[in-house]
């Protein structure tokens, strides 16, 4: 739950959001480099994507929080799946329910989706995110693997 103090506000994500969220997912891999263009393309096939849903969060009408799912089918669940790929809130804000009432949201999307699952993933090194994610009843199931591929 937001603090008192805070007007949180949650809505789906609009193509004129794309530089706000470019600018907070890249907070999460410092070391990368990324390529507005490609990304943007990327946002702009999710956001018309029936098995992709994106939302942002907003303080005083600023992005300060993104949270993106993917619905699959899933043979091991019998039923489809909701993976969320991105979840993020601005660095300067954490602590404040922004990255529950995210979660909370998005988990209302894929119920809405009829997801039998939510599932994410997150690098090892992001011991304050398991613990997050803990306390909001997820499990630590097993091992990401993932090997990228030449695609030139």
């Amino acid at each position: 739950m937001p603090h008192k103090n805070i007007d949180l506000k949650i809505r789906l994500c609009e193509l004129e959001d794309f530089s706000f969220v470019f600018n907070l997912v890249r907070t999460l891999w410092p070391h990368l480099t990324f390529n507005f263009e490609d990304y943007k393309k990327v946002y702009r096939q999710a956001l018309e994507s029936e098995i992709h849903k994106s939302i942002v969060a907003l303080i005083n009408n600023q992005i300060v929080g993104f949270c993106s799912l993917s619905i699959t089918n899933n043979l091991w669940h019998a039923g489809s799946l909701g993976q969320i790929d991105v979840l993020v809130v601005d660095e300067t804000i954490r602590g404040h329910g922004i990255g529950r009432g995210l979660i909370n949201q998005i988990t209302v999307i894929a119920i809405q989706n009829e997801c039998k699952v939510i599932e994410l993933d997150s690098a090892f090194h992001r011991t304050e995110a398991h613990n997050f994610y803990e306390k909001l009843g997820y499990q630590k199931l097993g091992y990401l693997f993932s090997k990228t591929l030449n695609t030139d």
